[in-house]
């Protein structure tokens, strides 16, 4: 239970801090309206499992041959936390977006557009990764292992149907870009914290 709590609080931080993916929701929703907006949320969801198969894959591996690796790659995946937490709590830069109108497109190319930007987004892949080295043990099931998974792909496809349902309109989405500073640190400190924690905790594994 607490495993799944640090899935969900770990995915929720990471969904919100604006990036590639949230620019591509809002451009769709503003553009071409509040559909298009939800199936490139549904896209990026489903996005997020590319990395999920492949991380279950390649943690199988490591844990079957070299459980003292595993380890390892428990305590970098902490400091990556670390690391992203700092770089969003420092970070000044604002989300640019493109907002100039273009002809409809299928809705198909839309899914497709909101899944390749996370399936090929590199953040999302370590993002994956490292969440999975913090919560997946040698006996954890491949069901709940899954479950983290399908975790994950919730949270994305709840947090973006919500930027396509509010933050697609201009008064929305300027006030949450004039915050973005106070949001990056909020969330950039939380992320430091959990990283801290998980590498104290996996320090007393060495």
């Amino acid at each position: 239970m607490i495993e799944l709590l640090a899935v969900a609080l770990i995915t929720l931080l990471a969904s919100i801090v604006p990036g590639p993916d949230f620019a591509m929701v809002t451009r769709n929703s503003y553009l071409y309206g509040r559909r298009a907006g939800l199936l490139a949320a549904l896209g990026i969801a489903m996005g997020v499992q590319v990395h999920v198969f492949y991380t279950m894959f390649g943690i199988g591996l490591i844990i079957a041959n070299s459980p003292l690796l595993f380890t390892a790659i428990k305590f970098a995946g902490a400091v990556y936390l670390v690391a992203i937490g700092w770089k969003t709590f420092a970070n000044r830069s604002t989300v640019v977006l493109d907002l100039q109108d273009g002809a409809a497109v299928p809705r198909h190319t839309v899914f497709l557009n909101g899944f390749l930007t996370n399936a090929l987004n590199p953040k999302t892949t370590l993002f994956v990764i490292s969440t999975y080295t913090q919560v997946v043990q040698p006996g954890t099931p491949l069901t709940v292992q899954f479950g983290y998974g399908l975790c994950m792909s919730a949270i994305h496809l709840l947090w973006f149907a919500l930027v396509a349902l509010l933050f697609s309109k201009a008064a929305f989405r300027s006030r949450m870009i004039r915050r973005q500073r106070t949001i990056d640190r909020l969330i950039g400190a939380l992320l430091i914290a959990l990283g801290v924690l998980l590498a104290c905790a996996n320090m007393d594994k060495l």
